[in-house]
């Protein structure tokens, strides 16, 4: 019935009325943009004429400043308070919602219809909405400050009129149109490409592009392999002007510079390394001293005596921070002739170094320290499996010197559990590839004594050098060096771990003192358990990401209260810093401008990530290639891994390959999603699916374009 209106009044006009219906759905919906075809939508409005008068309308509040025009065609209702403005990277990791990556603050949730035109990876202007309590902050895109990609890897779908290219990276949550009439390659539907953006999406519409280079038919191992390296900005070679100042280097050590360094070419020195190996960046020496201790040398590759600052060669090495280790190849930091020639500590050859060397007793007692440069000559190459037979007393050479390492190894690891070091050994596994790059074999990686021995006097020269640097004060302050800082747990997620483990029957109660030695505790619990990987793997997650910085933070994983790392300068930039800035403290100079340093610390991070991003993928990609391979029926006891409303996730337990069970292909019952309990339940049957379930599966589909490999349960 009609509302009544009193003498005098005014009746409202077609136009309030249409105003009222907007602004009170507006005021409802604080934290969303709607664009006028949305809000008609919304309100029950039909036809292009009420489009129209929304838009028209909506312009006039913007003026009034009734509600904010965020974009060309998006508004919102206004903002009562004065919002705060930030700047961040935009992680869109949901086609509903994005969140922007605030350093050092809670991440600001952002929907779609706010995202206003960014896509993932863009460094953005976000205004916040007025926080409400218990809530987690809100806010819309305001500006793109800069765009995260310029060119994209995608699958073509290609039809008679238009051609779309479905980007691989998942955040990127719309295709790119590309203009048959424009576009100059021939691209065929299904070819994996590289597209290049010449218009970024406004509102809802799509990005526009064009097509750079033609990788191949998606899924194969050339087009899949090359398009993450695209994906990822990795690089395919090095540029000219850095090949030729790698091979202008002579390969011939000047007596004067021996003349400048520590010898110990007369001492016993070696290298343990994988067998397919072909960098070896470090080498122990072994000697015992008169008074019964041992002097052992931690010799590193002196990679910044040859890769000078300001130099073609050193700028590329920072760009790429790190090498990438793709199941197939490396991309190494450095050119061929330094990396796997003149840096590498090959057996005999002089070569030099950088040292940590320790006078240590049998016991692992530290009684002195040495830093400084060095020229070794290693005796001889081993390989892990070498350095294992002697170390279980099968015999060869240099035997008593490898069992003498292993013994102080074992009781420098010893103290260092003791001290606060956590103990999570996750099980590995690695491709063996034909001459095609088709993975043939999946074979566990071992993890023995001699790895753990080559481990653990790396710890220590790490850990040693972060020490003695943080100890050369300056003005009553540390110098700036390089740090590996590996941050607390938040207690919030270890108690929710807690819970989730007490399923299994095992209890754990934290606080700030415990943390370690309550992991190290479950760690043996769980060993040979069907829950070990995934308790495991959950405890990981729990933990903070370790990152490079100028801040002696410590490591909490290693439970140190100093760490660096100085042991693998062929492969990471951040060790070839730790090398410049040790001697130049060495030297006696002054602490060098941490602002520089840090914002190395933040590119080395960054670069480590997509590093790690990239091998990833390529692991998953020849899983998914590996298992396509498998004949029809195997059957493969695996773990549930995780458990979502759409899907069960699987390991295998031998081949490490993750699949997934759709929730959709469960045909006894329906099952609904726990997500408190991370399981499923059967309505009728009762039957809980969950987490740490052990199972067994069969491979039902599998999908190389979209890596994806499809499971169904045997039972």
């Amino acid at each position: 019935m009609a509302r009544n209106i009193k003498k005098g009044q005014r009746k409202p006009s077609t136009k309030e009325k249409l105003k009222q219906r907007v602004l009170r759905f507006l005021s409802k919906n604080p934290t969303t943009a709607f664009t006028p075809k949305q809000l008609c939508k919304k309100i029950e409005l039909s036809g292009t004429h009420n489009v129209t008068a929304v838009f028209a309308l909506l312009l006039g509040l913007d003026d009034e400043g009734r509600v904010t025009q965020i974009a060309p065609e998006q508004f919102m209702i206004a903002q009562k308070q004065a919002e705060t403005i930030i700047e961040g990277k935009l992680d869109h990791v949901s086609p509903s919602f994005a969140f922007l990556i605030v350093a050092d603050d809670d991440d600001v949730k952002i929907s779609r219809n706010n995202i206003n035109g960014a896509m993932n990876g863009d460094i953005v202007r976000v205004g916040v909405f007025s926080e409400q309590k218990g809530r987690k902050k809100e806010g819309y895109v305001m500006e793109v400050l800069k765009r995260g990609k310029k060119e994209i890897v995608g699958v073509v779908d290609r039809s008679s009129k238009h051609i779309f290219v479905i980007p691989d990276n998942k955040k990127l949550h719309k295709d790119v149109f590309v203009s048959t009439r424009d576009n100059m390659m021939k691209v065929s539907d299904g070819d994996k490409v590289l597209v290049e953006i010449t218009k970024y999406p406004e509102g809802d519409r799509n990005p526009e592009g064009r097509v750079l280079r033609v990788l191949g038919e998606a899924g194969t191992h050339r087009a899949e392999m090359n398009s993450i390296i695209l994906e990822y900005d990795l690089p395919e070679e090095f540029p000219t002007e850095v090949e030729e100042e790698s091979e202008a280097m002579s390969t011939e050590i000047h007596e004067a510079e021996i003349a400048k360094r520590k010898d110990f070419r007369g001492v016993t020195t070696f290298t343990v390394d994988p067998y397919d190996a072909k960098d070896f960046d470090d080498a122990l020496s072994v000697k015992k001293l008169e008074n019964g201790n041992y002097e052992i040398g931690v010799h590193i590759a002196d990679v910044s005596h040859y890769v000078r600052m300001g130099t073609a060669l050193e700028k590329e090495a920072y760009k790429r921070a790190t090498s990438v280790y793709l199941v197939d190849r490396v991309i190494p930091m450095l050119p061929e002739k330094l990396s796997n020639g003149l840096c590498s500590l090959r057996p005999n050859e002089d070569k030099l170094c950088f040292s940590a060397v320790f006078e240590i007793t049998t016991g692992g007692t530290i009684k002195k320290e040495w830093f400084g440069r060095t020229v070794i000559h290693s005796d001889r190459r081993f390989t892990y499996e070498e350095a294992q037979e002697r170390i279980e007393g099968k015999g060869g050479d240099f035997l008593e010197e490898v069992v003498l390492l292993n013994e102080i190894a074992y009781k420098l690891r010893e103290k260092r559990f003791k001290e606060g070091s956590i103990s999570f050994e996750s099980a590995e596994v690695k491709f063996v590839l034909d001459e095609e790059g088709t993975p043939i074999e999946v074979v566990p990686k071992a993890r023995q004594d001699a790895h753990k021995m080559i481990e653990d006097f790396m710890l220590l020269a790490n850990k040693k050098v972060a020490t003695f640097v943080y100890n050369q004060k300056e003005n009553n302050k540390p110098k700036t060096f390089v740090y590996r800082a590996h941050d607390n747990p938040n207690m919030e997620k270890l108690n929710a771990f807690a819970n989730f483990a007490r399923r299994f029957g095992h209890e754990m109660v934290f606080d700030e003192s415990n943390v370690a030695s309550i992991l190290n505790k479950l760690g043996g619990e769980t060993e040979g358990k069907p829950e070990e990987t995934i308790l495991q793997s959950l405890a990981v997650r729990t933990m903070a990401k370790a990152k490079y910085t100028t801040e002696p933070l410590g490591h909490f994983g290693l439970g140190f209260e100093h760490y660096s790392h100085f042991t693998s300068p062929i492969r990471r930039y951040p060790d070839m810093m730790v090398h410049r800035l040790l001697q130049r403290y060495l030297d006696g100079e002054k602490s060098a401008v941490a602002e520089e340093y840090e914002e190395k610390c933040e590119h080395s991070s960054e670069q480590e990530k997509v590093a790690s991003q990239a091998e990833r993928d390529s692991i998953k990609y020849k899983q998914v290639e590996f298992m396509s391979l498998k004949e029809a029926d195997i059957e493969y006891p695996g773990i549930i891994t995780g458990v979502t409303d759409f899907g069960i996730f699987v390991e295998m337990t031998e081949t490490k390959c993750e699949g997934m069970i759709r929730v959709s292909d469960l045909k006894d019952d329906y099952y609904e999603f726990d997500a408190d309990n991370f399981c499923l339940w059967g309505r009728s049957n009762k039957k809980k699916i969950t987490f740490g379930d052990a199972v067994v599966v069969k491979v039902r589909d599998t999908n190389l374009r979209n890596r994806t490999i499809d499971l169904t349960f045997v039972d």
